[in-house]
């Protein structure tokens, strides 16, 4: 990937943490819809098939993956000064959230409608999700795999997490291997 001095980037390390703290507290539950949607429509720091493969490494990496492609992409641009504002704008503002949430919540645990609200925002949460995937399969069609072997890949993750509820390492390592080892071929 190159960095074309004509493509948008952040302005300073200020705009990187601000970014990336808008991010988090758009975030409920998942960022993926939030991040597509800011970091390749509305501030074009990266296009799609880039947002695709940078956010395929985020997954593969231990930890957030948010974070991780926070990380990279922070480093891109200012490396470590950079990854280290965007993390920092990941996690400031939602900690102090989350703290004051956790109060909050313990002293309304066992309302039922608290209950209710958040099945509601996870139900919100998994449409985002989703629709984000479906938005990027365009972007598949420049991917080595192909979208006919990418789709095969997705439902093969989904069968054998969801409903054979394999662990993920092993789901990353048998599906994951063979895709790296059918795009390695292609692009041989």
């Amino acid at each position: 990937m190159t960095d074309d001095d004509s493509r948008p980037r952040p302005a300073s390390l200020g705009d990187l943490f601000m970014s990336f703290t808008v991010l988090a507290l758009q975030g409920f539950g998942g960022v993926l819809a939030v991040v597509q949607r800011e970091l390749v429509e509305k501030k074009g720091w990266l296009t799609r098939e880039e947002f695709v493969e940078e956010w395929a490494v985020a997954q593969i990496m231990p930890g957030p993956n948010v974070v991780n492609l926070g990380i990279t992409l922070g480093g891109r641009y200012f490396g470590w000064r950079g990854s280290v504002a965007a993390v920092a704008g990941l996690i400031s503002a939602p900690l102090v959230i989350v703290l004051v949430l956790a109060l909050l919540y313990s002293k309304f645990a066992a309302s039922t409608q608290l209950a209710g609200a958040l099945r509601g925002m996870g139900a919100v949460a998994a449409g985002l999700i989703a629709a984000t995937g479906i938005k990027l399969v365009p972007a598949l069609k420049k991917n080595a795999l192909g979208v006919p072997i990418a789709a095969l890949v997705a439902v093969a993750t989904f069968v054998a997490v969801a409903w054979l509820r394999l662990p993920l390492a092993w789901v990353l390592a048998g599906v994951g291997g063979i895709s790296c080892v059918v795009a390695y071929r292609r692009l041989a």
